[in-house]
């Protein structure tokens, strides 16, 4: 009798189970495979909201606070008033945060173009840089070169511009790096750099992102060299 009851719970458990899983399928949804996410190299701290490029209403608080933060910026300093500008259309840009991914960005973006591997460039930069990156890489694999490149490390990443031009947020990021480049022809002899040379590389890249896109992350859409 006792084992009568104890399979009778055993079966009203199992049909709780179900029906919560159920529930929870319902109100989460459930993930394919077409719904892959990009890495998020270049991000702010917080996600954007979950629905359709809406702007989410901050509380009055959080107003508050970004409303002392801008009247507390010096008007002198271009930098501090750009990152003042992008935070007011974006209230989880934090800068911290945005350097520290462009660092881990920028080694991706050196190595990825050292090696031609044109599909993790093309989801970290725009159609512009892309194409620039991308015809080098033919030219040189058309000569029968390659590119030997290693960051050793970075020294420094500083922001040098910021500012924001309708619901676009640029920030412009001076990287200061240590790196080994060689080029090689097909017979492996060095036509350019030198493989026992570090070098200090100076380089200035600009990011940005749509503020009003569910996608956190920022792309690469100029690079330059200091003149």
């Amino acid at each position: 009798m006792g084992d009568g009851f104890q399979a009778l719970d055993i079966i009203l458990f199992a049909m709780i189970a179900a029906f919560l899983v159920l529930r929870l399928r319902s109100v989460l949804g459930k993930r394919t495979g077409h719904q892959k996410r990009r890495p998020n190299m270049v991000s702010n701290s917080k996600p954007e909201p979950n629905h359709n490029d809406e702007v989410a209403e901050l509380p009055p608080e959080t107003q508050e606070i970004g409303a002392k933060e801008t009247e507390n910026v010096d008007p002198g300093d271009p930098v501090a008033s750009g990152l003042a500008a992008v935070r007011e259309v974006d209230s989880s840009f934090d800068a911290n945060n945005f350097i520290a991914g462009a660092r881990a960005a920028f080694e991706i973006v050196v190595k990825a173009f050292a090696d031609g591997e044109k599909g993790k460039l093309r989801d970290l930069l725009n159609n512009e840089v892309y194409d620039n990156f991308s015809d080098a890489i033919d030219h040189r694999e058309k000569k029968g070169e390659v590119l030997e490149t290693a960051v050793i490390g970075i020294k420094s990443a500083d922001i040098l511009e910021a500012r924001v031009e309708g619901r676009t947020a640029f920030v412009t990021v001076k990287v200061v790096s240590e790196q080994v480049n060689a080029t090689k022809n097909k017979d492996g002899l060095t036509v350019d750099g030198d493989e026992n040379q570090v070098l200090d590389v100076i380089d200035i890249w600009t990011f940005a992102r749509n503020t009003r896109a569910r996608d956190p992350n920022w792309t690469l859409v100029e690079t330059k060299s200091p003149q």
